[in-house]
């Protein structure tokens, strides 16, 4: 029998779908679950994205170029401007989400066997694309003590090899809702411009920060050579499913590197980009209320999480996650059986174990990550069950 690839075998489970198949049966069974677990926002999409799409009158779908369609880089330029970041719409690639835009980004800057540092815990599938890379990532640990602030800059030093040649950051973070400061990114900078490194901004949540400092992007660090900026539609205006990114730089030789894995692979999405484009303008007051809704559901879940015993979550700073610690020894253990053992009126929850977010195989055992992207009912019903459900765990 034919053997799997190395990379195949080194490629990890991930902790926000892997108990899919759990839920899946449990929804068999007439149980209804809160998705704690993933990122999918349950708000609607603008309305102008749906007209937009009601309205394609194509005869034929055709492929876009490979770079994306200049109108919706051209719409980018405004939208981008409206953060500080200043860039041309030669400076934009639009990519099938910002999963493909992060494994472009890495084939593009590192060599197999390259190392990139990260912190952790940090969004589980940039190790995927790494693997996929043949890239090794190392970590600097932030904690849940300190809120998941940024490391001190002796921890990254610590960590740089003659083999480092990028820093990632995903800025507000993802699983911990944590904002970097600008004071935090410049300490960054130092490092990227010692030692001459990418460093790779995934900044998909910039809507979402709920701290009175200005949101400082990657992009105004000063390193222009340095920066390639990750991007997604798919948070802003709730529309996961167009799977449309953005590659951004000034640095032509990354972005002419890029296009050739453009070409191979075609184009992205026609349709997706269609909606996207649609979205960016007039959509102004659709973001606004977005941006107060999640804020009102931080707030309220955040309280009832710290109200339930030995449970904690720090109040995050962004996005809309949380890494929370729960008074149980093997969080996926508890995650599992919530799902297949334990019902409050027909009801449980699922969550995603903290565990894959970190490197180190001791790290999170005790955490989930949450995401507070349910109505604030549901939230609620959310926080009785995990309530219920660690009760009943802890009596077994």
């Amino acid at each position: 029998m034919p053997q799997i690839s190395v990379r195949g075998l080194q490629m990890p489970s991930s902790p926000i779908r892997k108990l899919a198949p759990l839920a899946e049966a449990a929804k068999r069974d007439g149980v209804k679950i809160y998705h704690l677990n993933i990122g999918q926002p349950d708000l609607p999409t603008p309305r102008q994205g749906l007209e937009a799409l009601k309205q394609v009158d194509r005869t034929t779908l055709e492929y876009s170029p490979s770079e994306g369609y200049l109108s919706l880089r051209e719409k980018l330029v405004g939208y981008y401007h409206k953060f500080g970041i200043e860039v041309r719409p030669d400076e934009i690639i639009v990519t099938a989400g910002g999963s493909e835009a992060i494994l472009l980004s890495f084939l593009a800057c590192l060599n197999p066997g390259d190392e990139m540092l990260m912190t952790e815990p940090g969004y589980a599938n940039y190790i995927s694309f790494a693997v996929t890379a043949g890239i090794n990532v190392k970590t600097v640990t932030s904690t849940i003590e300190e809120g998941f602030a940024l490391p001190p800059v002796e921890a990254f030093e610590e960590a740089i090899t003659p083999k480092t040649r990028a820093i990632l950051l995903c800025n507000p973070n993802n699983p911990t809702g944590y904002v970097y400061s600008p004071q935090e990114l410049y300490r960054i900078k130092e490092i990227v411009e010692k030692h001459d490194l990418y460093l790779f901004s995934d900044e998909v949540y910039r809507e979402f920060v709920y701290t009175d400092e200005p949101y400082l992007s990657a992009m105004s660090l000063g390193i222009d050579e340095n920066v390639i900026l990750i991007d997604s539609v798919s948070k802003r205006y709730s529309e996961c499913g167009i799977r449309i990114g953005m590659i951004v730089t000034h640095n032509r030789l990354v972005r002419d590197t890029v296009m050739k894995y453009c070409q191979a692979r075609l184009s992205p999405p026609l349709l997706g980009q269609i909606v996207a484009e649609a979205s960016i303008e007039g959509t102004e007051d659709y973001t606004r209320a977005c941006f107060e809704e999640y804020k009102a559901r931080r707030d309220f879940f955040i309280k009832g999480l710290n109200s339930i015993p030995g449970v904690f979550s720090p109040m995050p700073h962004g996005a809309f996650y949380t890494v929370v610690s729960l008074p149980v020894a093997d969080a996926e253990d508890f995650c599992r059986w919530c799902l297949t053992d334990f019902r409050l009126d027909g009801e449980t929850v699922m969550m995603a174990p903290a565990d894959g977010f970190y490197r180190h195989p001791d790290l999170g055992r005790n955490q989930v990550r949450m995401a507070y992207v349910l109505k604030k009912e549901d939230l609620q019903r959310s926080l009785l069950i995990l309530r219920s459900a660690l009760k009943a765990y802890n009596r077994r």
